[in-house]
């Protein structure tokens, strides 16, 4: 069996029934028929967005595959391809050294790049989608090789097609189009209140201000286990909203261009009491509500017993249904 303790930035106690790493695209022709070989299989990237169980069933496919490059230029914008298992935030890193602007506002997103696409990853503003191109893709069922372009994804929020009806695709690598006339995207409220920033600021200093917000949030996996934000931030009706303002002030919401608003998972998980509490091995972050974490020695069943205790507090408190980033893979 193949530990899987390193490979998961919860953290967690794990192993794969089977296992198998890709890191040359020669290596992709011979899946199909291992995965025709078990009942069950994972991808596994960086292993920001799963809840592994203490012993995974199957076939574990580690996405190892290198490289970055410009593969066009011109006069608008650059064309940049990343393979699916460069660590996200280096691929962001990267960019701005060359001067390819863009991707700032994600700095520091764990995971890997092949994993960014079926999240539709986005922070402070930005989502993937707003300079996705294309992606390649093998279909670990039939070898197939298909071209995604961006209407073909179906991005949504933390959500896309590799989600559903294409999660037999492997992502081999991703192309991003990256302007040239670049502006820099200051919304979000932690950048615009940002001691420094303003609309003349570099990329670079963009990307260091999120560094610094997302360090003093967030807190590293090495040093305690976490897969990053765990719930997603509930969308409700018009209605809906306007009903929980009234009986809850200070409710935290954005409103959203098809007129429903988003909630700040975060606020209501802290408003039922739970930041810095604890249950069993697995707890809420002290300085971030939407983080769990592992307090050492936490498996699977620890996670979920915490994230079924938060759900049901605020399904019970607001009436809102919080729903899981991570996969369980259990």
């Amino acid at each position: 069996m193949q530990h899987l303790t390193q490979l998961n930035t919860f953290g967690l106690m794990s192993e794969a029934e089977h296992f198998i790493a890709v890191n040359a695209i020669q290596a992709l022709e011979k899946l199909p028929a291992l995965v025709a070989q078990h009942q069950r299989y994972l991808i596994l990237g960086g292993g920001s967005n799963v809840v592994l169980a203490q012993t995974v069933p199957g076939l574990v496919i580690h996405n190892q595959l290198k490289g970055i490059e410009l593969i066009q230029e011109s006069d608008t914008d650059y064309l940049v391809q990343a393979y699916a298992g460069e660590v996200w935030h280096e691929f962001v890193q990267y960019c701005i050294h060359q001067g390819w602007c863009g991707l700032e506002n994600m700095a520091l997103i764990p995971g890997s790049v092949g994993a960014a696409p079926v999240q539709n990853i986005g922070a402070y503003g930005l989502e993937l989608k707003d300079y996705f191109d294309s992606l390649q893709a093998f279909n670990l069922r039939t070898g197939e090789w298909r071209e995604f372009r961006r209407e073909d994804c179906h991005f949504a929020y933390r959500d896309s097609v590799f989600k559903h009806e294409a999660k037999d695709y492997l992502i081999v690598s991703i192309r991003m189009r990256l302007p040239k006339v670049w502006q820099a995207k200051l919304n979000y409220a932690d950048l615009k209140n940002y001691a420094g920033l303003s609309e003349r600021s570099s990329a670079q200093d963009i990307f260091d201000a999120v560094c610094v917000i997302r360090q003093a949030k967030l807190p590293d996996p090495k040093v305690l286990g976490n897969a990053g934000s765990f719930f997603k931030n509930p969308l409700v009706s018009a209605e809906q909203y306007e009903q929980l303002n009234s009986t809850f002030p200070g409710l935290v919401a954005y409103s959203q261009e098809d007129g429903r608003y988003k909630l700040a998972a975060g606020w209501l998980i802290d408003q039922c009491g739970w930041k810095g509490k604890s249950l069993g091995k697995a707890g809420v972050h002290a300085k971030q509500a939407l983080v769990l974490v592992n307090q050492g020695g936490a498996t699977a069943a620890d996670i979920r017993q915490l994230a079924e205790a938060i759900q049901a507090d605020v399904r019970t408190r607001y009436g809102v249904e919080l729903e899981p980033e991570p996969i369980f893979v259990i």
